[in-house]
């Protein structure tokens, strides 16, 4: 069931990506530019955040934004927002289709609703604490894929030179030698959306922030996946990392990618 803050963040996203998909068409045809794309592309994530943000404090005043100063007037706020105006703003500076805004709302540090839109598509993940998850008004379910030689794991890799943003190698040999098929979509929003929804089987992510982590792991859980830290806590938004996948792979998937960060530790 909808509640009002999912209208709030449905507004939001829906309002930011209707600028975002038309900027993007500008994009791709600046592909060809010398002047390349990556002004104009932040330039349209500068846009969409302001755009979110009206439109939430708008509804809401009250609420403070993860990660910014605290107004006076919302000091005694339990109520955030974790936005991502574009997630997948790599693939949206090269023209690539594949990008999504995320939005979730934190009351007293629990995640209770959030929302995962890709403007293109029109497809709008959504999920509420304790109610279920669903893709437009599509109840969601993770796949019930039992072996991993038929699984799709998706992954993230930065190269900005942090280590720490890009997933263990032994890892990811590990998940290629005994796993269907890996990708790298570029999006962690969509990768956990897609989960929920089925389309992924597992995800692996290591030092992302909590606007890319957020608002699908709720998502995920409401689809009846299961998602931890590289612990096997609940610790995902503050760690940056995350292991999820449905009932019947997640065990596997956990100690192959344990087991391969354990290794690498031992070498040290």
């Amino acid at each position: 069931m909808r509640t009002p803050i999912i209208n709030v963040m449905d507004r939001a996203a829906r309002r930011a990506g209707r600028a975002l998909a038309r900027d993007f068409s500008e994009v791709q045809h600046l592909q060809a530019s010398r002047k390349g794309t990556q002004k104009f592309s932040k330039a349209a994530i500068r846009k969409a955040k302001e755009i979110i943000k009206y439109e939430l404090t708008k509804a809401r005043p009250s609420f403070n934004f993860l990660g910014e100063p605290i107004k006076p007037e919302n000091s005694e706020s339990k109520n955030e927002w974790i936005i991502n105006p574009l997630d997948g703003a790599s693939n949206y500076a090269h023209g690539q289709p594949h990008f999504c805004i995320s939005i979730a709302h934190i009351d007293d540090k629990v995640l209770k609703e959030s929302i995962v839109y890709d403007p293109l598509d029109e497809e709008i993940f959504w999920a509420v604490k304790n109610t279920g998850a669903y893709l437009n008004d599509t109840r969601l379910r993770v796949s019930a894929r039992r072996d991993p030689s038929d699984s799709i794991i998706a992954t993230f890799a930065q190269t900005d030179g942090k280590s720490e943003n890009t997933p263990n190698p032994l890892s990811i040999i590990e998940i290629v030698q005994n796993y269907g098929d890996i990708r790298i979509s570029g999006s962690p929003s969509l990768d956990l959306a897609y989960l929920a929804a089925g389309r992924f089987d597992g995800c692996y992510h290591q030092g992302l922030l909590p606007e890319n982590i957020g608002p699908g792991t709720l998502i995920v859980k409401e689809a009846g996946g299961l998602i931890t830290d590289l612990n096997g806590k609940n610790n995902m938004l503050d760690s940056g990392d995350l292991i999820a996948a449905n009932g019947e792979l997640y065990d596997g998937l956990f100690n192959c990618i344990k087991s391969s960060n354990f290794s690498v530790s031992e070498d040290k």
